[in-house]
């Protein structure tokens, strides 16, 4: 790995964690600062609200000069966000910019939930319904929101959270991350 990503990473983790912003949390692997765990909260009055998903991120080392790989480890149902987990979001791809860090990111994807661009859809179903049956959508929405409760944290992410009602992610760091897949 890189000197520079390793830095930056490093820079990215103080902040994210000496100013958390409410509703998403990330922390490196315990042996290997280059893949993040995370989690997004679903936005307020959002059909995504009380959701709890998880994220893999996975950073080479040309980072912050090329974005990270990310994908939803969680299931997900989204005009942007593949079937696979990934995401469809300009700034991970030809938009990305050096200035952006994990919370940024972490943040636009959680804007992203609240919204979606119909007009670029990774999950053709998805974005047919949230233009033309919306309460289906939510429905099918509040489905996966009520699964992301259920994750079993004996899967990947290797990380705990306790979120309180307010929607503020205290953040547990739990080992053996190591274990976890890189995104491919």
């Amino acid at each position: 790995m890189s000197a520079a990503a390793k830095a930056r990473l490093l820079k990215d983790l103080q902040k994210i964690t000496s100013d958390p912003n409410c509703g998403v949390s990330a922390a490196p692997c315990e042996n290997n600062v280059m893949i993040w765990n995370a989690s997004v909260l679903g936005p307020p009055n959002s059909p995504y609200e009380e959701g709890f998903f998880h994220l893999r991120l996975q950073f080479t080392d040309e980072y912050p000069y090329k974005p990270p790989k990310i994908k939803f480890l969680t299931k997900m149902f989204h005009p942007n966000i593949y079937s696979d987990g990934a995401i469809c979001l300009d700034i991970l791809n030809n938009k990305w910019s050096s200035v952006y860090d994990v919370n940024s990111v972490l943040t636009s994807i959680q804007s992203l939930l609240d919204e979606p661009n119909a007009a670029s859809p990774a999950n053709a179903k998805a974005a047919k319904l949230f233009v033309e049956s919306r309460s289906e959508f939510n429905r099918i929405v509040r489905k996966t929101v009520e699964e992301s409760w259920d994750f079993n944290p004996q899967n990947p992410p290797k990380l705990m959270y306790l979120v309180d009602q307010k929607h503020t992610i205290i953040l547990y760091y739990v080992r053996f991350c190591q274990s976890s897949p890189p995104v491919g």
